[in-house]
C-alpha cells in the first residue's frame, strides 16, 4: 500500500507521526511525506523541522492520503490555498482511504470532501467542521465510506491502529498494538472534555500552546 502523509508549516508533530508509526510496521507499505512545495516544514511550536520527500502536486496517485492538523495559522494557510485543495481533491480520486487527524479534517472539509458525511476532529474545532457540512460525531475514530477521521492529537494512534486492522486484519492490527505496547492509562483521566472541569478547559484555551 502506498501512503502519502501531508506536512505543512504549523503541523502538530504527533498528528502525522501517531498514524505513521503503526502503519510503518505493516509489511508491504510504502510511505512518503509530502508538503505543498516539497520543502521542510516547522511544527506549530517551532521546535521541530520535518523534511518531506516530494511536493504534493507531483504525487499522481496513492492508496491512502493522510492529512494531519496543526496551528490555526497553518490551517488557515492550507485551507486558503486553492492549489493545495485542488491537489487533495485530485489525489482523493485515486485513493482507497482518505484520512485525517485532529484538525486535519478541516482541510478535508475546506476541500469539499466531508460534506454530508460523519466526521470527527478535536473538540475545540467541532463547530468549524460542521461549517463545512460534516456531521460531528465526537468519536475517537469515525469511518464514513472511504473517509476516516480522528479526534485530537493522540487519537491519531487509534486511527493508525484501526487502519492497520482494516488493511491487514484484526490479528495483525492487534499485533501492531502489542508491538507498540499501546496500553494507555492516562495519569489524570481528563483527556475527554466531558471529564474535564471548566477550569482545566480554560487552561487549554488560554495557557497552553497549540
Amino acid at each position: 500500500m502506498r501512503i502519502a502523509v501531508f506536512l505543512f508549516d504549523g503541523v502538530t508533530a504527533l498528528d502525522p507521526i501517531g498514524v505513521y508509526d503503526p502503519l510503518a510496521r505493516l509489511p508491504d507499505t510504502d510511505i512518503i511525506f509530502v508538503s505543498e512545495t516539497g520543502g521542510p516544514c516547522r511544527t506549530g511550536d517551532d521546535f521541530l523541522s520535518l523534511t518531506p520527500s516530494a511536493a504534493i502536486g507531483n504525487v499522481e496517485s496513492v492508496d491512502m492520503l493522510l492529512i494531519p492538523g496543526g496551528s490555526t495559522v497553518g490551517l488557515r494557510q492550507c485551507m486558503g490555498s486553492e492549489a493545495l485543495r485542488s491537489s487533495i481533491v485530485r489525489i482523493d480520486q485515486t485513493t482507497i482511504i482518505t484520512a485525517s487527524v485532529c484538525t486535519g479534517s478541516l482541510i478535508l472539509g475546506a476541500s469539499g470532501l466531508l460534506r454530508g458525511r460523519k466526521a470527527t476532529t478535536h473538540w475545540r474545532a467541532k463547530d468549524y467542521l460542521v461549517h463545512f457540512g460534516a456531521e460531528y460525531t465526537g468519536d475517537r475514530v469515525t469511518k464514513a465510506e472511504k473517509y476516516w477521521t480522528s479526534a485530537g492529537v493522540t487519537a491519531g494512534i487509534d486511527l493508525g491502529l484501526a487502519l492497520c486492522g482494516h488493511i491487514a486484519g484484526a490479528e495483525v492490527g492487534g499485533a501492531v498494538e502489542l508491538a507498540m505496547e499501546y496500553d494507555p492509562k492516562p495519569p489524570f483521566g481528563t483527556g475527554n472534555p466531558h471529564n474535564a472541569s471548566a477550569d482545566r478547559q480554560r487552561i487549554v484555551m488560554e495557557v497552553l500552546r497549540g
